[in-house]
């Protein structure tokens, strides 16, 4: 494999010295390959150029490094982190990827806890919101002013444990400038879902211990709790105050008829993390279960990418270490990258053994102690059968679904007369128009393939210079826009350019027609043109295929597969065109913003103007003089906004 690789990269690879390090390998178009951490970076990257790796995948991806990148870094853990950071932030070809782009929602309380002592009541006597924290769901960065709980696996595990906590503990959820107006209590106090700190229904004081009780049951401390309820249930009672009595005992009945309702015996342990990998037909799962404050929150499914290109690519290294199972390896992966910005419970509970090494990073990295089990006992047991259980689930349902899809991408290719041999890369483009009444005209063309849709590919088009409404003319813009310089490249000597497969069209006769006369003028095949034709009554289930270059109409029936993954296709391109048309119209009824950021123009002269011409597009087409006539404009005001505006 030396040969044919440039004698600069073999130099660079024989000068690198034996201390840990991070490297990464680059392919001649720039596009990163693979990342990699070694105990020694020298005799980790010169294993993949002294040996003949033939056709294997490892060979493939060597074949392709044209540059290379290292880091030395002091131990083999800020390798490990490093190398994982870089994983995540680049995407690599051959590293197993766990793609995770949603932040974790978290629940969150107002205030710090003291804020009720420093709170002054206003003039008016009426209670401030900040006196009274409120319980809310939450996406983002946290604050150090507000407390926050989690993180929590979906939104429903917060919004659930939100009504658990107005059940019990009846805090608070209306925002604040709901708060600061009311002037008698909402339906939540009706129904004994909050204390009614709004119209002083409860004091400071009790609200804060209401607070601070359900903070302790969001950390778990839910036996102390109860007794120090029960304490002080006890102690109205002696002071015959048995109404207060008898509103402690209601909290503690709810909360102990939540707790009872626990699916999962909670034990000792307050946050855990559980995680199961199963790996089968060149695809994984990683499930993790989440148990914070010792209630089971519920599960999320993973699928990690390039699982087999990353396994064959390991397990031919030199390092012993890197030769084990390929569950090991996703597990590990899973745990380096996602607890990137996340934060890690100290007790993990595992399927497989995983790496110390990685334990020692992430606990570097979280500041305390990170210990994981594999082979749990007693209820750590149960949560761990629970969640290869759901692993086993998510992973068969993810192979049924990508095999009905490659049996709808067979289908399709065998209704159009496709070779067998192009059905795993069948290459779909298909294209719509929309508009309102004529206006924000928009096309979409959405890309299928891989016998799946890739979200990254789509594309929209502004249209413009047509007659509104012309969906002829705004369809042959787009193809021509989306074609001509590929029909360029088709004539060029290089020929590396490839048209798709099937440019599906998103309407019948007209539509088509005028698709054949764009291809026609670019020289492009005909073949490749098909039309959806709406079928009787526009009856989902009866629509034709119509075909650009002289063949019949095609009905497939409505339980066709190939009609299926035509139609879901179809409706991908209307919905991205829908969605697009939308955000466009928005932007337009929305410019009247752009006038109020004007200097000099508030509200008031804002809605003068729109409603003397008719709204943002009339303000932009009227000149400095027009614009004198609308009351309380001046001439210095005027000549401003046709400056702005223009």
């Amino acid at each position: 494999m030396t040969a044919a690789h440039d004698e600069s990269l073999l130099a660079q690879v024989a000068a690198l010295p034996a201390l840990p390090g991070v490297y990464r390998y680059f392919d001649a178009q720039g596009s990163v390959l693979y990342v990699g951490k070694a105990k020694q970076l020298k005799k980790r990257v010169s294993s993949y150029f002294q040996k003949d790796h033939g056709g294997t995948r490892i060979g493939h991806m060597v074949s392709k490094i044209a540059r290379m990148e290292t880091t030395v870094v002091r131990s083999e853990a800020e390798a490990l982190l490093l190398e994982n950071n870089l994983i995540k932030t680049l995407s690599p070809r051959f590293n197993i990827l766990f793609r995770d782009d949603k932040t974790y929602p978290y629940l969150k309380l107002t205030g710090n806890g003291t804020l009720f002592l420093k709170a002054v009541p206003s003039a008016s006597g009426a209670p401030e919101p900040q006196t009274f924290p409120r319980v809310a769901y939450y996406r983002g960065s946290v604050e150090k002013k507000h407390r926050y709980f989690g993180p929590f696996p979906s939104a429903w595990a917060v919004k659930e444990t939100i009504q658990l906590l107005q059940k019990v503990f009846r805090l608070r959820t209306c925002e604040d400038t709901v708060f600061a107006n009311r002037t008698r209590p909402c339906l939540l106090y009706q129904i004994k879902r909050c204390s009614g700190p709004c119209v002083n229904l409860i004091s400071p004081q009790a609200y804060a211990d209401d607070v601070q009780h359900a903070e302790r049951f969001l950390r778990g401390e839910t036996q102390a709790l109860l007794q120090e309820m029960e304490a002080r249930m006890m102690a109205h009672a002696e002071r015959l105050a048995f109404e207060q009595a008898a509103e402690v005992r209601n909290q503690m009945t709810a909360l102990s008829r939540v707790l009872h309702q626990q699916s999962v015996d909670t034990g000792t342990d307050t946050d855990v993390d559980i995680l199961a990998v199963r790996v089968q037909g060149g695809r994984a799962c990683v499930n993790l279960a989440m148990v914070r404050g010792g209630r089971h929150l519920g599960d999320r499914a993973y699928f990690p990418a390039h699982v087999e290109d990353a396994h064959a690519l390991q397990s031919v290294e030199d390092d012993a270490e890197l030769q084990r199972p390929v569950e090991q390896q996703v597990l590990e992966a899973f745990l380096a990258q996602h607890y990137i910005g996340i934060p890690v419970p100290a007790a993990l509970i595992t399927s497989v053994a995983v790496d110390k090494a990685l334990l020692a990073a992430l606990s570097q990295q979280a500041g305390y102690k990170i210990a994981a089990v594999h082979n749990p006992r007693e209820q750590r047991r149960v949560w761990l059968e629970m969640s290869e259980k759901n692993a086993d689930i998510q992973l068969a349902r993810l192979l049924a679904e990508e095999g009905s899809q490659q049996a709808r991408t067979r289908a399709l290719a065998e209704a159009l007369d496709l070779a067998p041999d192009d059905v795993d890369a069948l290459h779909v483009e298909c294209f719509d128009i929309s508009h309102t009444a004529g206006e924000n005209t928009q096309a979409s063309c959405v890309v299928f393939r891989q016998h799946k849709m890739q979200s990254s590919e789509y594309r929209r088009y502004n249209i413009e210079g047509i007659t509104p409404g012309d969906d002829y003319a705004a369809m042959h813009q787009v193809l021509m826009r989306r074609y001509s310089k590929l029909a360029e490249a088709l004539r060029s000597a290089e020929g590396t350019a490839r048209l798709p497969d099937i440019v599906l069209i998103d309407g019948g006769k007209g539509q088509v027609s005028m698709a054949r006369d764009v291809f026609t003028q670019l020289g492009l095949d005909l073949s490749r043109i098909v039309g959806v034709e709406k079928g009787e009554g526009r009856k989902v289930g009866l629509e034709e295929l119509v075909f650009a270059d002289g063949r019949e109409k095609v009905y497939l029936g409505k339980d066709s597969a190939a009609l299926m993954l035509v139609a879901q296709i179809r409706d991908e391109a209307h919905r991205f065109a829908i969605t697009g048309m939308r955000a466009q119209r928005a932007k337009v009824r929305m410019g009247g913003s752009k006038i109020e950021e004007i200097p000099g123009i508030g509200p008031r002269k804002r809605a003068k103007l729109l409603q003397r011409f008719g709204g943002v597009r009339g303000v932009e087409s009227a000149s400095v003089e027009d614009l004198l006539g609308v009351e309380g404009i001046s001439r210095e005001l005027a000549e401003t906004i046709y400056n702005a505006l223009h």
